[in-house]
């Protein structure tokens, strides 16, 4: 019996689960997803077999950090604009979108 050996076939890939019930993840299909060392999954039961969902890394940035370079990104540099310019603005871009 083979222990976390992984065999590939086409376009699928095979995997064993080992005794201490650890499955492999072919190395070019990790690649192609960007999975590195550490990266934990969600493990789903579906259908009979199970769905390893990926969690999303953490950038390690506060959300103050996350909220500076946004607004720093996508400041209005314009002149001031009223309220009213702004409703105007969007009621305009949906009646252009109707026609």
């Amino acid at each position: 019996m083979a222990n976390g050996k992984t065999h590939l076939t086409g376009m699928n890939a095979k995997t064993t689960l080992s005794a201490k019930g650890q499955i492999v993840i072919p190395k070019d299909v990790r690649d192609q997803l960007g999975f590195t060392s550490g990266q934990v999954f969600d493990v789903v039961p579906m259908g009979g077999g199970v769905l390893l969902n990926p969690q999303h890394k953490k950038s390690g940035r506060s959300f103050e950090d996350i909220m500076v370079g946004i607004k720093a990104r996508y400041q209005h540099q314009g002149p001031p604009v009223s309220i009213e310019d702004m409703d105007q603005a969007i009621t305009q871009m949906f009646r252009d979108r109707q026609d």
